[in-house]
């Protein structure tokens, strides 16, 4: 066997033997100061990730480092609290590896949000944005020889955010009186915040948001075949001028992240619901 799938495998079991034999239909994952929807969790079962046999520790700011089963919107649900990033040293084998395992502990849907600066002019701080479709400049993680376990060599990526529930989180989102925008996600490795030339550059090829995650997620959960949807809460707008009132703070990103994170828990809520 792929050393790569029994590492999978072997953090699966250990999950598994922790959560009992109703497993969870739904995953989400968790970014920068957003971990606390995981409040919202009823009947929760927490496991550290260095708990986790194979798994690696979250060590961004922000992130806790849990997976957090147990029920949201009436559904049985695994939630990551923290992810692992490419900035942080790790491969994009660790960097996707919950993906993998959440998928053999039966996840069909994935809900992944981050904190993004909004390069589209129009987004400010606090606007929830739905993640249309992605521009990635950081390292496929389908690099290497392909486990065919878990899906295709050459997996199609025309709508890697599922169209569906785009379709209901902006039916929820006029009903809960929130105006949501929809935008293209720009990946790159981090971990340094972008410049002003590289902030005009990423609007003038198309992206909205700009961010250090979620793309390889996203990417490794279409090659399993899970249904995808991705949300941005904009926690800065991206520098596009040479000024200092401009510079980014990590640590008011996580704050401003935190602020909104209330409207977007229970967006996710109602979608899970409805599901």
């Amino acid at each position: 066997m792929d050393e790569r799938t029994e590492r999978i495998n072997h953090a699966a079991r250990y999950l598994k033997s922790c959560i009992g034999p109703e497993l969870p239909t739904i995953g989400i994952v968790l970014g920068s100061g957003l971990g606390n929807l995981a409040e919202e969790i009823e009947e929760p079962v927490v496991i550290p990730y260095r708990d986790v046999p194979e798994f690696p520790m979250s060590t961004a700011v922000g992130h806790k480092g849990n997976f957090i089963y147990g029920k949201l919107g009436g559904k049985k649900i695994i939630a990551m609290q923290g992810r692992l990033h490419f900035y942080e040293g790790y491969p994009m084998e660790l960097v996707t590896l919950g993906i993998r395992v959440m998928k053999l502990l039966g996840i069909e849907f994935l809900f992944v949000s981050n904190a993004a600066g909004g390069t589209n002019i129009e987004y400010h701080v606090g606007d929830l944005v739905i993640i249309k479709d992605h521009i990635n400049m950081m390292p496929n993680p389908l690099i290497g020889p392909n486990l065919a376990d878990f899906g295709p060599r050459f997996p199609d990526m025309t709508c890697a955010y599922d169209l569906e529930l785009q379709e209901l989180a902006e039916k929820l989102g006029i009903q809960m009186g929130i105006n949501l925008k929809k935008g293209v996600y720009f990946g790159s490795t981090g971990p340094t915040y972008e410049t002003p030339a590289e902030i005009r550059f990423f609007r003038e090829v198309g992206a909205d948001l700009v961010g250090m995650s979620t793309i390889p997620e996203v990417i490794v959960a279409r090659h399993c075949g899970i249904r995808v949807f991705g949300m941005s809460v904009v926690t800065n707008e991206a520098n596009s001028r040479n000024v200092p009132k401009n510079l980014n703070d990590g640590d008011d990103v996580v704050k401003q992240a935190g602020i909104a994170a209330t409207r977007m828990s229970e967006l996710f809520r109602r979608m899970i619901e409805a599901l």
